[in-house]
């Protein structure tokens, strides 16, 4: 299908009666959703169906205007910096710091203020630890981080190549290397417990003496609880297992605590573009938060069925029952302010914004734990935790708010239950940041900032200031350690210390653990709180960095630095030289346009938001919306400027499909696009997104690919 097709049937679609919803208060409701809400998300609650739907039909009436106000605002904003770029071709800088403080873009900075959050877990506020990120579609994934509080330090160093980056290699166990991973987790418990006299080497058991006596806080039967820079660590006692028959003291693993909390997501990492999708999110974020979730498949010969774990009890060292938590807590990602979703059509036609949807359900779903609902519970601070992200300055993070005050006021819940978290990773929210976070302050619970929709957005911003930067000269570039350490030193000066987390981004490569031990202990040491991690592996190698790294120490000695100033954080990453050799530009383009089709057809054709996925030399990446969207922007601008012609973008989009087509070929349900140019969906949305990459709001890649991915269920 081309993109001239794709417009055809979105205007088609547009115009075609809705049949098939059910009436609720005014609203056309997809009946997979007014199911859902009735007969699951309700009952119990103590709210009616017509108290729901009626202030849904309220919320929208009030915040669409609203909604469709500040995208407006976002085009005007956008508009006056590219007309800025037009008069000024040769300035070769961004928009200066004055021009957009007359446009509104910068506001003026509040005075100085601390946040009033109350009530927020320990896991937010005062542990630092590592964070999971999971796509809500996939109730395995959930589950997997659901339990991922916990992870074996053995199987983790075992099984990967943190070691001393060789994987294993072979079924049979290779007692040479489990040799040097018992040497490497004793080594670590020398660094952050250590024993009164002797290494851990040496311990032979009974209860060990620590240098620090205060650090063992308990028992599990014959394990021991210790607990460091506010983490637990269980040390495994079982001379009757294959390992611990060869320790001197039996131990026969080392867990860390890991995973402290998890996102579910809604947004980046889900391919959710109707009712269906929807509600299979809504059910899982239902079921994780209640504790009833249950997720079957198949390894092996064998049927496994996963359930969240239970907490467990210890015994203090007075003898006293004591609960050790077992899951992460959850928060939820909704969407942002951009999209809408055929999932309830107001009554003038239009679809329903995405967010305030969200908002809604997912407050809904909120009130199963903070009722004891469920058979687990989730926060014991009596909290609804959502995460927000891709808001574009203060107004936006204002209208945030101002939507999950009226969703508690739908709900019957006291003001600021709903907590938020404001996600750093839109340029004017990044120039802006001390007046976002002034805007939801007493109720935001975190801060973090992401790296690659800031890229996207930094791109999008300035494409008509010149050529960008090469993508990897981009990480190098002035304005990113600028962005990295704002975040931080405004977040300590607005005072989230001990109240609240500061975040960092992902780590991408979920198979390079040796290489994430030596550079993520970076976030720590920045001062964040937490970081996010792709899988329950890596959440606790990640943990060991929080060890090594006391966060509350480095935010102390952070605490009195001067910000740095907003003209850095400005300055835009353009090329100074844009005299690339042929090869160098091919080499770029070819790499971007492999990772928009590996990632495309995996969105558009399976359905899959977030996955590992082959890059140009075959090595899995973890992908999702903000990596396309950079790769989408980046190949947008160069074909704005001259630097690569349609011709050369349309010849990398033949050759890479056969690339990508080749990466998938075991895969039976795969569509090819090599041979098929002119009818794959995939294809010509990738192309879309880079032609008419400049049009794209923000440079978001939703609205394409939302469009797209209905064409291909639809099966057209």
């Amino acid at each position: 299908m081309t993109t001239a097709s794709l417009r055809q049937q979105q205007q088609s679609d547009a115009n075609t009666p809705r049949a098939g919803t059910v009436q609720r208060a005014g609203l056309a409701v997809d009946p997979v959703l007014a199911d859902f809400i009735e007969h699951e998300a309700l009952p119990s609650t103590g709210i009616e169906a017509g108290r729901f739907w009626s202030g849904l039909a309220d919320l929208a009436d009030r915040f669409t205007p609203q909604n469709r106000d500040l995208l407006q605002r976002r085009e005007e904003l956008q508009h006056q910096i590219d007309d800025w770029h037009r008069a000024n071709p040769d300035a070769g800088i961004g928009v200066p710091p004055r021009k957009l403080r007359e446009m509104g873009y910068l506001v003026p900075e509040p005075e100085a203020f601390t946040i009033g959050t109350a009530n927020v877990d320990p896991e937010i506020a005062t542990i630092a630890g590592p964070q999971l990120v999971v796509p809500a579609l996939n109730a395995r994934f959930v589950l997997n981080a659901v339990n991922a509080r916990w992870g074996s330090l053995y199987d983790a160093l075992y099984g990967t190549d943190a070691l001393d980056g060789s994987t294993p290699s072979g079924a049979d166990y290779d007692a040479g290397r489990g040799a040097r991973v018992i040497a490497w987790a004793k080594a670590f418990l020398d660094d952050v417990v250590p024993l009164a006299e002797g290494m851990w080497s040496e311990w032979t058991g009974s209860v060990p003496a620590l240098a620090n006596p205060d650090q063992l806080v308990g028992t599990i039967g014959d394990n021991f609880i210790l607990k460091h820079n506010g983490l637990h660590i269980e040390i495994v006692i079982d001379d009757s297992h294959p390992i611990g028959s060869g320790d001197p003291a039996g131990i026969a693993d080392v867990r860390l605590e890991s995973a402290l909390s998890t996102i579910i997501d809604l947004e980046d990492s889900v391919a959710a573009v109707d009712a269906v999708d929807k509600v299979a999110g809504y059910r899982n974020w239902l079921g994780a938060l209640r504790g009833d979730l249950v997720a079957s498949f198949t390894k092996g010969d064998e049927k496994v069925i996963r359930t969240a774990n239970p907490d467990r009890t210890y015994r203090d060292m007075h003898g006293d029952e004591r609960t050790l938590r077992s899951r992460s807590l959850l928060l939820v990602r909704n969407v942002g302010h951009l999209m809408t979703n055929p999932a309830v059509y107001l009554p003038d036609g239009s679809e329903i914004f995405e967010g305030v949807l969200d908002a809604a359900v997912t407050g809904l779903i909120g009130l199963h734990d903070l009722k004891g609902l469920g058979r687990l519970g989730n926060s014991a601070t009596g909290s609804i935790y959502i995460v927000k992200p891709k808001m574009h300055g203060p107004e936006e993070c204002a209208f945030a708010d101002s939507l999950f005050a009226a969703v508690e006021d739908m709900l019957g819940l006291a003001r600021n239950t709903i907590k938020i978290g404001v996600m750093d990773e839109e340029r004017r929210t990044s120039a802006n940041l001390a007046a976002c976070i002034h805007a939801v302050k007493d109720r935001v619970f975190f801060i973090n900032t992401g790296f690659l929709d800031r890229t996207g957005d930094e791109i999008h911003t300035s494409m008509l200031a010149g050529p960008m930067q090469r993508k990897g000269d981009i990480k190098k570039a002035e304005w990113i350690a600028a962005y990295e350490d704002r975040n931080v030193q405004i977040g300590l000066a607005c005072g989230l210390a001990g109240r609240a987390q500061i975040g960092k981004g992902m780590w991408a490569a979920p198979d390079r653990m040796q290489a994430m031990l030596a550079e993520k202990i970076g976030h720590p040491m920045s001062g964040a709180s937490t970081a996010w991690v792709p899988s329950p592996t890596a959440a606790t190698l990640h943990a060991v960095h929080y060890h090594h790294c006391d966060v509350a120490d480095r935010q102390r000695a952070r605490a009195n630095e001067k910000t740095v100033p907003v003209e850095k954080l400005l300055t835009v990453p353009l090329a100074e030289d844009a005299n690339w050799s042929a090869d160098e530009i091919a080499t770029e383009l070819d790499n971007n346009v492999q990772g928009i089709l590996g990632y495309m057809v995996r969105w558009i054709d399976a359905g899959v938001g977030c996955s590992k996925v082959p890059d140009i030399n075959d090595i899995g990446l973890m992908e999702d919306r903000a990596t396309l969207r950079i790769s989408s922007q980046h190949i947008a601008n160069w074909l704005h400027h001259g630097i690569v012609s349609r011709f050369m973008v349309d010849d990398a989009l033949h050759r890479m499909a056969a690339k990508v087509d080749a990466q998938n070929d075991g895969d039976p349900t795969y569509r090819p696009m090599a041979g098929n140019e002119r009818h794959s969906i995939a294809l010509n949305a990738a192309r879309e997104l880079i032609v008419a990459g400049t049009k794209q709001p923000s440079g978001y890649t939703e609205p394409v690919l939302h469009r797209a991915r209905a064409l291909a269920k639809q099966g057209r």
